[in-house]
């Protein structure tokens, strides 16, 4: 794994996979850091439809994590929307949208970000290692994030292939949207921890209320 500034020759998008129920200040800071570090031209968040390992969880409706989303990235000109797995039908594998931005994005490097928490459990992932093949990875961390725990968890991969694990220190991933739904459960307040845009539609929908 490495850290710092990266400016290689190809050109980089990068994908923000995630259920974003709701979406909050650390999945956007974690894409502005990533988009800074590794020189990405923009970022595609991209809201899953059927998260494979949140099957047991009722989640709110693709459209309305879509609308939240759409209303959180609106002012940033380096943030765009895809709704590719929410058309899609079935369970939403990371493999599957990598490969379909693959074919969009013709000869573009793809590094797919997501959280140190999801990556130590990337060995439930479907191909993983095909995966790794076809994408990089950045690991957004908390400061302090031991990233030991990360080439332990996942020392049976070659090097090559961990080589392409990219970590970011984000000190905004101390939010998270399970704390955020439990607040609004408890009706305690959610204000600065994600966009006023987000938090008035939650609100307005009357979502995590039950």
């Amino acid at each position: 794994m490495s850290n710092g500034l990266y400016r290689p020759e190809k050109r980089i998008i990068g994908l923000m996979g995630g259920t974003f129920d709701p979406v909050h200040y650390g999945h956007l800071v974690a894409a502005e850091e990533a988009c800074y570090q590794f020189g990405m031209e923009k970022v595609i968040f991209i809201p899953a439809s059927k998260p494979p390992h949140k099957t047991g969880r009722d989640i709110s409706t693709s459209e309305q994590r879509l609308e939240m989303t759409k209303r959180a990235i609106s002012s940033n000109s380096h943030f765009t929307i895809s709704d590719m797995e929410i058309k899609r039908e079935g369970l939403s594998y990371t493999i599957d949208t990598v490969r379909a931005m693959k074919e969009i994005y013709v000869g573009w490097e793809i590094y797919f970000i997501t959280g140190a928490d999801a990556v130590l459990e990337i060995l439930t992932w479907k191909n993983v290692e095909e995966l790794l093949q076809e994408c990089f990875f950045v690991a957004a961390t908390r400061p302090g994030f031991n990233l030991e725990t990360i080439d332990c968890k996942l020392g049976y991969l070659s090097k090559d292939l961990l080589a392409k694990i990219k970590t970011v220190e984000v000190p905004a991933l101390a939010i998270s949207s399970t704390d955020i739904r439990q607040r609004v459960r408890e009706g305690r307040p959610i204000k600065y921890l994600l966009p006023e845009a987000v938090e008035k539609f939650i609100y307005q929908n009357k979502l995590y209320h039950n």
